[in-house]
């Protein structure tokens, strides 16, 4: 790991970024191949949605000096994207930093590695938190570590700019340049599935002649 801050980048629109709002992150990545989520070990810590740009960092394990100055770096409506490794060991930041975040409007973090103080970051509105455990072990504040650079989360690159989605199912990744389109066809995914859910409810029916057609492909009689 060396040292590297990069202290701006070009962000998306915003107006790409809402065009997710309410999707479902289920329905995007149904339009994504269904590969494209997160691993789930990285799970949401409270029930607020999480939908915003991504704030990237590089950090070793157990080492949040890099976060202390990402704080004060993030702009409004980004989300900050913490590659901690997975380590487990010790966390990476609590309620405090998590809600100086918050005060300045930044949207969420995902931390591929530990949190601590987890009943109340569980509490808090208005701010999503993800990460893939929990323990009272404090960080080291010791460096290096890298700022805006590409990085890895839940086996998933995240780019400086990407646009970030996440809801109670997981976490999904984003490239701007694909949201105009990706954005329509996960509506068109919602639209099919509310008329399904409402032939099911209606009519006690759930057509789908795929699965014979499958199953006699197999073989079955």
């Amino acid at each position: 790991m060396i040292h590297k801050i990069v202290y701006d980048f070009p962000r998306p629109d915003r107006r790409l970024v809402e065009l997710f709002r309410d999707i479902p992150v289920a329905n995007i990545d149904d339009n994504m191949e269904r590969l494209a989520a997160v691993d789930a070990s990285i799970f949401p810590v409270n029930h607020t949605p999480l939908l915003g740009t991504a704030f990237t960092i590089r950090m070793p394990a157990g080492d949040n000096l890099m976060l202390h100055k990402a704080m004060d770096m993030a702009k409004p409506g980004d989300v900050i994207m913490i590659d901690a490794g997975g380590y487990m060991e010790r966390a990476i930041f609590g309620e405090l930093m998590a809600t100086y975040c918050k005060t300045r409007g930044i949207a969420g973090i995902v931390c591929d590695g530990a949190v601590r103080d987890f009943d109340g970051l569980s509490r808090m509105t208005d701010f999503a938190v993800y990460a893939k455990g929990a323990t009272p072990n404090g960080p080291y504040k010791n460096g290096p570590g890298e700022i805006n650079v590409p990085v890895v989360i839940g086996g998933k690159t995240v780019r400086p700019g990407d646009i970030v989605v996440g809801d109670a199912d997981g976490l999904i990744i984003i490239d701007p340049a694909q949201a105009e389109d990706l954005a329509k066809a996960a509506r068109k995914t919602i639209e099919k599935e509310d008329q399904i859910m409402k032939d099911i409810l209606e009519k006690g029916e759930y057509i789908r002649p795929w699965v014979d057609e499958k199953i006699q492909a197999l073989g079955y009689t």
